[in-house]
């Protein structure tokens, strides 16, 4: 299994626009950050994980010619506003790109991209078969079984994904006991580390070692990254040996 940071970056991205902030201005590619995504090669397939606003840009840069499957974390605009970029994917396979989401992220899919599900479709528009998953049951991506782990996103729930000896969260604030135990045995934890500073809806860089230090993987890995996190390299040199930040275009083989 191989897994890509598409991107590694928060709502905004690293630098936001006009931000003049030390870490915006950095040189270091390692502090230029997307919107957060994923992919996963995996049993012969590319399943993507959030497909936000710079989606295109991801698939060029990693020369993506073929796209399985899109997980949806929730629907904040940073992780579906890409969706219609998987147009070409469409045109190139000739097949309805299986879209895995919850009922509520479904829901705004179908209100953001109205046009992708009318009756009479206009001509160029990509189709794609939505199933609709919970964090109650399995489900599989072709022969790839998939564990959803819910977390929650201040009051909004939103789901994380385990395969194999992989788990992915990001947006999370919070995460159950019950949820908790979906996740232990990981080998590779990817978990979103927005700042040290404290936030209403998401894990600051101690709460997120306090998860890795109860999950205890070989190796972990943070995103959803802001520029208050501070620079990359310096960052690294402070963390635990097994913990990473991860940045874009990160490749890692489990």
């Amino acid at each position: 299994m191989k897994v890509t940071f598409l991107g590694t970056g928060t709502s905004q991205g690293v630098p936001f626009i006009g931000c003049e902030e030390p870490v915006c201005l950095s040189i270091d590619f390692r502090d230029k950050r997307l919107r957060s995504s994923i992919m996963i090669e995996v049993d012969g397939q590319n399943i993507v994980v959030d497909t936000g606003p710079d989606f295109r840009q991801q698939m060029l840069r990693e020369h993506v010619k073929k796209l399985d499957a899109v997980l949806f974390t929730h629907h904040h605009k940073d992780h579906v506003a890409g969706l219609d970029d998987i147009r070409p994917f469409y045109f190139r396979q000739k097949n309805d790109i299986p879209v895995f989401a919850n009922q509520e992220v479904i829901k705004h899919l179908k209100m953001e991209y109205s046009y992708m599900f009318a009756e009479n479709k206009y001509p160029g528009i990509a189709s794609v078969n939505i199933k609709e998953i919970s964090a109650e049951e399995e489900f599989y991506v072709g022969e790839t079984k998939v564990t959803p782990i819910e977390v929650m996103h201040y009051k909004l729930p939103v789901l994380g994904f385990r395969i194999k000896d992989f788990t992915y969260i990001t947006d999370a604030k919070t995460i159950s006991e019950k949820e908790m135990e979906k996740i232990k045995g990981t080998k590779v934890l990817v978990l979103n580390a927005l700042q040290p500073q404290s936030h209403i809806s998401h894990l600051t860089l101690d709460e997120a070692l306090a998860i890795v230090e109860q999950i205890q993987p070989e190796k972990a890995f943070f995103t959803h990254i802001s520029y208050r996190m501070g620079f990359h390299e310096e960052m690294c040199k402070s963390l635990p040996e097994h913990i990473n930040l991860a940045y874009d275009g990160l490749k890692l083989k489990i």
